[in-house]
């Protein structure tokens, strides 16, 4: 990034709409609205403008907003124009925009990199608002936002600070033993300080697993003899035609995955193949197929049809039983959900059923939410683990894994050495955030 150029972009969703947003950010924004809306507005209030092009002749009427430098998203002096959205608005804008001197259309993700660079955003925190945007769910959002408030960067930064305090204790010894004011022990006090952090960082990675679900999408998978309606069942939690339904038994060959949004929380809903024995190579490898996602799932729904074996429940915490097709007939599984894909009788009760016992795994929104995050976490923990273990005759070597620690810590929100993650990460950004 070049930090003498402007940068513009549009801001919010390409296509026709009633009102877009076009944000630029940089050293020419002053300039760009002198030159566009005839002035310099007051910081942080809207201001009806006509937007005009360098001849003179209108573009637009719309709303200019300035956010003068330092306290602005980027840490620059940045500008919004809300106007009409109308594909010929906007790519005049843009293109007038973009002739002033020194300035450019933004790379995906550079305002944000650019509020990181400036110290506005932690690492954790720029991952936070990519979650945000991404989200689908009520459950995405909420975990998303905390990440984006600053809730696992905080943390962090407080187990660095009790980390390097411990480290200055280290220092003092090994480096003014000698002298009488410093007292014994220190190498002792400062591992029993920091035990305090290790506990803490555990309790931490203990929230990972509900976080990542709750990021990629809890895995729910419907089980069944063929014709237990299983697909069906899909098609009406899904709302649409996904899967192919028929009476011929063993139509579902292949897992067939569909996301939705149950009670708030992210869901991939699973079809598989009828479990049966099958001299059928294709039916037999859709059964294990089928077998080995029931083995991977975070919640099963045995699924049984009035004509078929009940199925049978081997983890009352992992697995729903589900009587189908009851519009036919009255279940005969005594504790199972009647449902109707045909009447959509019992569909509200099994996605409340799902909803509890997903959020019941989910719990409060999670701290650590990405395997880079886990990572640097265990990194840092396994230094100080390592620390723990080591004689308090070698408070050099005790440094060593402190530092090691502090340094792990640091990569997590981007204190420290993380170009090779910055680009990548910042590229998943949509252009013009």
């Amino acid at each position: 990034m070049v930090d003498s150029e402007t940068i513009v972009a549009l801001s919010s969703g390409p296509g026709r709409a009633g009102v877009a947003v076009i944000r630029i950010s940089g050293k020419q924004v002053r300039f760009a609205l002198e030159t566009i809306s005839g002035a310099v507005p007051q910081p942080r209030h809207a201001s009806y403008r006509a937007l005009r092009d360098d001849a003179g002749e209108m573009i637009d009427r719309g709303l200019v907003l300035y956010f003068p430098a330092p306290d602005s998203f980027t840490g620059e002096d940045v500008a919004e124009f809300q106007v009409h959205g109308s594909r010929a608005v906007l790519a005049r804008l843009l293109s007038v925009l973009t002739r002033l001197p020194q300035t450019r259309l933004a790379e995906p993700g550079e305002f944000t990199r650019r509020a990181f660079e400036a110290g506005k955003l932690d690492l954790a925190a720029v991952e936070g608002l990519a979650d945000l945007i991404d989200s689908e769910t009520e459950w995405q959002r909420k975990q998303a936002l905390r990440q984006m408030e600053g809730a696992l960067g905080d943390v962090v930064r407080d187990w660095r600070l009790r980390l390097i305090s411990a480290m200055a204790l280290l220092e003092a010894d090994l480096d003014f033993s000698d002298e009488g004011d410093v007292a014994d022990g220190l190498v002792t006090q400062c591992l029993a300080e920091t035990s305090v952090v290790q506990d803490t960082m555990r309790q931490a990675l203990g929230s990972f697993a509900a976080g990542e679900r709750v990021r990629e999408g809890f895995v729910v998978v419907l089980a069944g003899a063929p014709n237990a309606g299983k697909s069906s069942l899909l098609n009406a939690l899904a709302r649409r035609d996904v899967a192919i339904v028929s009476p011929i038994p063993g139509t579902t060959r292949d897992t067939l995955e569909v996301r939705l949004d149950l009670g708030g929380l992210p869901v991939i809903l699973i079809d598989t193949a009828g479990l049966r024995d099958s001299d059928d190579p294709i039916e037999a490898e859709g059964v294990r197929r089928a077998r080995r996602k029931a083995e991977q799932a975070d919640l099963i729904l045995r699924l049984t049809a009035p004509d078929s074996v009940p199925e049978q429940i081997s983890d009352p915490v992992r697995e729903v039983a589900v009587a189908t097709k009851a519009d036919l007939i009255a279940p005969a599984s005594a504790g199972a959900l009647a449902v109707s894909a045909v009447t959509g009788q019992g569909l509200a009760a099994l996605i409340a059923e799902i909803a509890d016992r997903l959020g019941k795994t989910a719990g409060e929104p999670a701290l650590v939410t990405r395997e880079r995050q886990r990572i640097a976490i265990s990194d840092a923990l396994a230094a100080l683990d390592r620390a723990a273990g080591l004689s308090v005759d070698h408070p050099e070597l005790i440094a060593e894994e402190f530092r090691i620690a502090v340094r792990s810590l640091g990569r997590l929100i981007g204190a420290v050495d993380v170009e090779d993650v910055l680009d990548t990460l910042f590229s998943g950004f949509c252009i013009g955030k």
